[in-house]
């Protein structure tokens, strides 16, 4: 498994690197932010996760990860110094996949690695499409559409989307999505999957689609 570190801090990116080797990684350091999507796009062998530091020397983390999503569907752990909940929310928003705080223990990014890029690889690539009335959503290809109109999607709207279509008008509670979507032992903040729904909503043309079950969860309505 290919691990990209991000990171400009020797203090940090070296023994970082060396303890991933250790435990059997095959590990790749950048230093600058510009690079990264030119490292995923040059026809090399694609990195299984990518850590990406925010406080880059060149372009912010932000703009990095945002740049990262819209060319691939690699997971990302941001990986930084910024603790404040608004930081969270915007990196997970852009799409990473998980967010964890300096200073952490070794033993807890290992398991953050390994849990992201088990629910990548459990992603099914052979499954149909799911059609609900007008919306379509294939999950071997990750396209979606609303009335034969493409939508694009981040990663993880569209595993929000694939799963509220898994059983159109059922309630999924707050917790099964986001154990589903992000992470069993999810530390982060709730408010991210309001702002995920929110971003879905707006995409779909109808913010109908998904219902809140107030105090529950959300569901996928069928337009009438």
């Amino acid at each position: 498994m290919l691990v990209l570190i991000v990171e400009d801090d020797d203090s940090i990116g070296a023994p970082l690197a060396k303890g991933l080797a250790r435990e059997g990684f095959e590990v790749e350091r950048l230093t600058r932010g510009e690079g990264v999507v030119r490292r995923l796009t040059d026809g090399a062998s694609p990195p299984s996760v990518v850590l990406l530091d925010l406080g880059l020397p060149d372009v912010d983390g932000f703009e990095v990860c945002r740049r990262l999503r819209s060319e691939s569907d690699v997971p990302i752990i941001v990986v930084t110094a910024r603790s404040e909940e608004v930081d969270r929310v915007i990196g997970l928003e852009l799409g990473a996949d998980d967010y964890i705080v300096k200073p952490f223990g070794f033993r807890e990014l290992l398991a953050r690695i390994r849990a992201v890029t088990r629910r990548t690889a459990a992603r099914a690539p052979d499954r149909l499409p799911i059609r609900v009335d007008a919306l379509t959503v294939d999950p071997r290809t990750r396209e979606v559409t609303v009335d034969e109109r493409a939508v694009t999607l981040t990663p993880k709207e569209f595993d929000l989307l694939a799963l509220l279509a898994e059983d159109p008008g059922a309630v999924f509670s707050r917790g099964q999505i986001l154990e589903s979507v992000w992470d069993p032992h999810w530390y982060g903040p709730t408010k991210t999957l309001d702002v995920h729904v929110a971003s879905l909503r707006k995409k779909l043309g109808d913010p109908a689609w998904i219902e809140t079950a107030r105090g529950v969860g959300f569901r996928l309505r069928a337009r009438q």
